[in-house]
């Protein structure tokens, strides 16, 4: 199990559900929380990264740099020697 910091959660599951993972998480020797968290992770490992809805910003902004991904490293310096300044 991780241990590093995990917050509650409260999550409604149907009876047949309870019964049947927390019979899963006896027969594997963990935790119904643990057996929860260990599917949550699978599941998340096998969805595609392009569901995440932070993707939907790419494209949303215009720099006017027609280079910007090639060039990022040198515009940030500049910026932040500017600002330096």
């Amino acid at each position: 199990m991780n241990t590093i910091a995990m917050k509650p959660v409260q999550i409604h599951f149907r009876p047949v559900q309870i019964e049947t993972a927390r019979s899963v998480a006896n027969r594997r020797g963990v935790s119904f929380a643990e057996l929860v968290r260990q599917a949550l992770d699978e599941f998340l490992a096998e969805t595609p990264v392009e569901e995440d809805p932070l993707w939907n910003i790419i494209g949303s902004f215009d720099s006017g740099l027609g280079d910007l991904a090639e060039k990022h490293d040198e515009y940030l310096a500049r910026t932040i020697a500017q600002e330096g300044r």
